[in-house]
């Protein structure tokens, strides 16, 4: 009798353990969802962006009669493959550039599609600062995950990794990122 006692309640200890490390599981499994709808996102804002500063070229150079290489690095990253952070910063770059030729010929401001590139820039920074934040926040809530017990060790059976943080600065010049405490 004691001895179906014990087995009844060693198969009661593993349901709970096996409830337990599906509920987790699956918790993980949703985050790992909206972090995914999040990069889809920024994915398409920085295609936008990218679209936007690609008609810009043709607009520049019709506009100004210029000879320049206008947007050489928006020519450059036609060609590559890059991720979301790496291309968020050289968009960046171009937009700096972009702006560059705005002030440098103020004939652009006189282009109705010159304007409406500008606006539509100015509408997708405000979308993307958005976008980063919000991902940001779920990278938050995941890497916390990740870090608490007993999250932590369906996170190492499962092989879940932190991930890093969408804040549009480049890494290699974070000197916080190889602080370890």
């Amino acid at each position: 009798m004691t001895l179906l006692l014990i087995g009844c309640v060693l198969i009661i200890i593993i349901g709970l353990f096996l409830i337990g490390y599906v509920s987790i599981y699956n918790k993980y499994q949703e985050y790992i969802i909206r972090i995914n709808e999040a990069e889809v996102e920024i994915d398409t804002i920085l295609r936008k962006r990218f679209d936007l500063l690609n008609k810009s070229i043709s607009i520049i150079k019709g506009t100004t009669d210029t000879e320049e290489d206008v947007l050489g690095l928006i020519v450059k990253l036609r060609s590559r493959k890059l991720t979301n952070f790496e291309l968020d910063r050289q968009l960046y770059d171009a937009i700096n550039e972009f702006n560059e030729y705005k002030d440098k010929y103020p004939v652009l401001n006189d282009s109705d599609n010159f304007i409406k590139i500008e606006l539509g820039l100015n509408e997708s920074e405000a979308e993307i600062i958005a976008c980063r934040k919000y991902y940001n926040d779920i990278i938050t809530d995941y890497n916390r995950l990740i870090k608490t017990f007993p999250n932590n060790i369906v996170a190492h059976f499962s092989k879940f990794k932190e991930r890093t943080y969408f804040d549009g600065r480049d890494r290699s010049d974070d000197v916080l990122n190889d602080f370890k405490l």
